[in-house]
């Protein structure tokens, strides 16, 4: 009995990364593996990992760009005021519940609205979570929780809501792989198909606030410097700092807020005329130069500090790339799939499990939901044709087979970014503390409500 080549090179991966290898190398030595044991040779196998790097050219201007608009935002004070005001409510209440949880829905609101309202994905969480953390670790909050706070938001967002990041995943990626694999998908409302598979989300989110991660946990208070932050912010800062900034409040500051809400909603209308990220985080970023928050002298220097807030996150992205061509050029995804079909003979309820479970797999070594659906639909489609599941059923096997995995996984964007944030004082471990509390509270839920979705829809 051979080994699978694909389910390889993911273990290796995992495996690597759970020992603290750095994931990029992970990925690399997993495609490796993988390449070899499918035959490819390491020529072959380095030639399909450069075209994958190569196809993620895209990804790197887009993080590059989204990272700039971020920290055009934070120029403006935004972030600081936000700390600022939590740290002076904190001096002035204690640490009640009340403001606990008021943090933990604005986390959650935020990034939220980070792929839709104000589309600039995970690039706000290094701006935004760093000057909280001296009021998590005053109040004695597990950062593990504050990384399911934002992951849920990442994730849910883009598979049960059809619009920005959603309406790429739901209606230019799955519905249309779906339609082309030969589902007729007029009649099909992508917000019902998902609405299980989200309530399986919501129900691993009121676990981790409510049941895993509610008791305190300590953090040593330490001083997050320009270095630390890639040189976000101008200073270092202390909690008495952002109590202060708190009480400043000049006319200077309110236009800049002002025109930080100018630069958001002009992103969000020119995203939404032209379906590119890309284009509304640069019109973003000349309303900040047009207006004068980002000098003309400061551009190249901001520019340049956004790029490096986002680098390695977008070096990871691409990584993974080749990650996932290296194993599209194995030829083993479907072998996988199809020798997984074997075991259920027409049951369905045991395929619509396997069907989860190998998108989990494969959603886990790419890294990217919305690369793992071309790939399995064209796939999944004629079977759940031929197994009698519904439209909308075969939607939701679908839709949560390539979400599973991206809460999680070491090489996603939804893991990647709490880390960012969450680790500028060295006290917070990505696979430990970012990867596999997010893999516990979201795969396994998402995993059972999408069978049940599949059951019933």
């Amino acid at each position: 009995m051979t080994i699978n080549a694909v389910l390889l090179a993911v273990v290796i991966m995992l495996g690597l990364s759970l020992a603290r290898v750095h994931v990029v190398l992970s990925l690399l030595i997993g495609a490796i593996a993988g390449g070899l044991l499918a035959g490819l040779g390491i020529t072959a196998t380095l030639e399909a990992f450069q075209e994958g790097i190569q196809n993620g050219a895209g990804i790197a201007l887009s993080y590059a760009l989204l990272g700039a608009f971020a920290v055009a935002i934070a120029h403006s004070g935004l972030p600081q005021s936000l700390a600022g005001a939590v740290i002076k409510r904190i001096d002035a209440g204690g640490t009640s519940a009340m403001i606990k949880y008021l943090l933990f829905a604005g986390l959650v609101m935020m990034s939220c609205f980070s792929q839709n309202l104000i589309p600039i994905h995970i690039a706000f969480i290094p701006l935004l979570v760093p000057p909280l953390l001296l009021a998590f670790n005053r109040m004695q909050i597990d950062r593990r929780l504050i990384a399911c706070l934002i992951t849920f938001g990442l994730v849910t967002t883009y598979m049960f809501i059809p619009y920005g990041f959603g309406d790429i995943y739901l209606n230019q990626i799955m519905l249309k792989n779906v339609g082309e694999a030969g589902i007729d998908i007029s009649d099909i409302s992508v917000t019902k198909a998902m609405a299980i598979p989200a309530l399986g989300m919501f129900l691993g989110l009121l676990t981790a606030v409510f049941i895993s991660y509610r008791k305190p946990r300590q953090y040593q208070q330490l001083t997050i410097d320009k270095d630390a932050r890639d040189a976000v912010i101008d200073k270092e800062y202390t909690s008495d700092d952002l109590s202060q900034t708190a009480t400043r409040a000049p006319m200077q500051g309110k236009l800049k807020t002002l025109i930080a809400l100018a630069a958001i909603v002009t992103a969000f209308v020119v995203q939404l005329y032209t379906d590119s990220l890309l284009l509304g985080s640069m019109f973003g970023f000349a309303v900040f130069m047009a207006t004068g928050v980002v000098k003309w002298r400061e551009a190249d220097s901001v520019f340049n500090d956004g790029i490096k807030l986002m680098a390695m996150i977008g070096f990871i992205m691409i990584t993974a790339q080749g990650f996932a061509e290296v194993m599209k050029a194995t030829g083993e995804i479907a072998p996988l799939i199809d020798g997984a079909t074997n075991l259920f003979a027409g049951n369905k309820a045991i395929a619509a499990f396997v069907m989860l479970g190998i998108g989990l797999v494969v959603t886990m070594g790419i890294g990217s939901s919305f690369s793992t659906i071309p790939i399995v639909a064209a796939i999944y489609v004629p079977l759940c044709i031929s197994l009698g599941f519904s439209p909308l059923a075969t939607v939701a096997i679908i839709g949560t087979a390539g979400a599973l995995g991206d809460a999680g996984s070491p090489a996603s964007d939804s893991t990647l970014g709490p880390t960012s944030g969450l680790n500028v004082d060295g006290q917070h471990d990505h696979i430990r503390d970012s990867v596999v509390p997010t893999f516990i509270h979201y795969n396994i839920p998402l995993l059972a409500f999408g069978w049940i979705a599949a059951m019933v829809l």
